[in-house]
């Protein structure tokens, strides 16, 4: 009976998985796998439903009032945009070193860090707002110095608070985040770092925070769809963003459900844009080999 004699290398080899299937099984589905799942009978069913509201509201509701406020409604939307990017900006560079502090400072810091996290995750966004504004917005007018600097001009303006509220909230939550992220990166990275010979800071920008913020990023892609969506309280401190330019609207024209659905259209198309390019980023991470 003839027994068959593998070599060495065949014994090493026979149950790896070969790069060539690896890759072949991490392959991307291509188009026309994502033709074939939108073309499924359910989705095509809502995407049928969807279009024929889409022409029952444009046929039957008023829209001749989006031309005389084109003008308004630009320049809400480029305060809306501009409020979300600068606090999530802000925010993620204060959420860092919160972050970085819970999770490996001393206690002189971390325990503060924790502390303004947690007031921040454990009270409304809307009050944190009228406090800034209402509070501290009150008190500014009856220091002369301040009234006197250069400061005073944009103190008295809304958006100075409002941008002030969102980015706390922000870096409240995210430092948080962050906290979990830095934490869970794994300690061999950071002593193999060390044993090469890095620095602390040098270990800090080129391992562990691209480490965390890669653990980090779908939870921050929700954070920022969940900034989007707190940016309308700035309306209540009279800043005209989207929702108080449509509140205008409705105010002027006493129409109701046209200004509401088309600051829903609104809302949905800047939601899908941030889904896309969180998305971007994870796939670029992803073959960055972060």
């Amino acid at each position: 009976m003839a027994v068959e004699i593998q070599t060495p290398v065949e014994v090493q080899t026979a149950g790896v998985i070969q790069p060539q299937a690896v890759a072949a099984e991490q392959e991307e589905p291509g188009l026309l796998w994502h033709l074939h799942v939108w073309l499924e009978p359910h989705r095509i069913a809502l995407i049928l439903i969807a279009l024929a509201l889409v022409a029952a509201m444009a046929l039957t509701m008023r829209w001749d009032w989006l031309s005389k406020y084109s003008g308004a409604l630009t320049l809400g939307l480029w305060r809306t945009v501009w409020l979300l990017v600068a606090s999530v900006v802000l925010g993620f560079l204060m959420a860092v070193p919160l972050g970085l502090a819970q999770a490996a400072g001393p206690w002189l810091l971390a325990a503060p860090a924790r502390g303004f996290c947690t007031v921040i995750r454990g009270t409304p966004l809307l009050l944190q707002l009228w406090l800034l504004y209402y509070g501290l917005g009150s008190l500014f007018p009856m220091i002369p110095e301040i009234r006197q600097s250069f400061l005073w001009p944009y103190l008295r303006e809304g958006w100075t608070y409002g941008l002030f509220a969102l980015t706390l909230s922000f870096a409240g939550y995210e430092g948080e985040v962050m906290r979990g992220a830095f934490a869970g990166v794994p300690r061999g990275e950071l002593e193999a770092a060390r044993a090469y010979g890095m620095r602390p800071l040098t270990a800090l920008r080129r391992i562990w925070l691209p480490r965390a913020f890669f653990r980090a990023l779908p939870t921050l892609g929700g954070e920022v769809l969940l900034q989007l969506k707190s940016t309308p309280l700035v309306a209540t401190v009279t800043v005209l963003d989207l929702y108080g330019v449509i509140g205008r609207i409705r105010q002027d024209t006493y129409l109701t459900y046209e200004p509401l659905l088309f600051l829903t259209f609104l809302y949905l198309c800047l939601s899908g844009i941030l889904v896309v390019a969180v998305r971007m980023i994870e796939r670029r991470f992803s073959s960055a080999g972060a």
